[in-house]
């Protein structure tokens, strides 16, 4: 592995209502996967270089120090692990 190119990946921009807001202002899919390990991704983070990270909720707490000091956004739906069915 040769550092944060390993997995750093472009992504096709997908807005939630066909009008995004935001850079990233779209829900993450259960097709959206981590780039580190392939579990359902929870976190989507936008880069200076406009390269996208997509995140499982570990792998978000174990890299969030690091990511906050550079990410031009992130987008957290860690939220989604603990709620209920209505």
């Amino acid at each position: 592995m040769s550092g944060s190119r390993f997995w750093a990946k472009k992504r096709t921009r997908r807005p939630e209502s066909g009008k995004a807001d935001r850079p990233l202002a779209w829900t993450l899919t259960t097709g959206d996967r981590c780039d580190r390990c392939g579990a359902r991704a929870y976190v989507r983070v936008l880069l200076p270089s406009r390269l996208e990270l997509l995140f499982c909720a570990h792998h978000n707490r174990q890299y969030a120090s690091e990511l906050t000091k550079i990410a031009l956004e992130i987008r957290d739906e860690t939220d989604r692990l603990t709620r209920t069915a209505a």
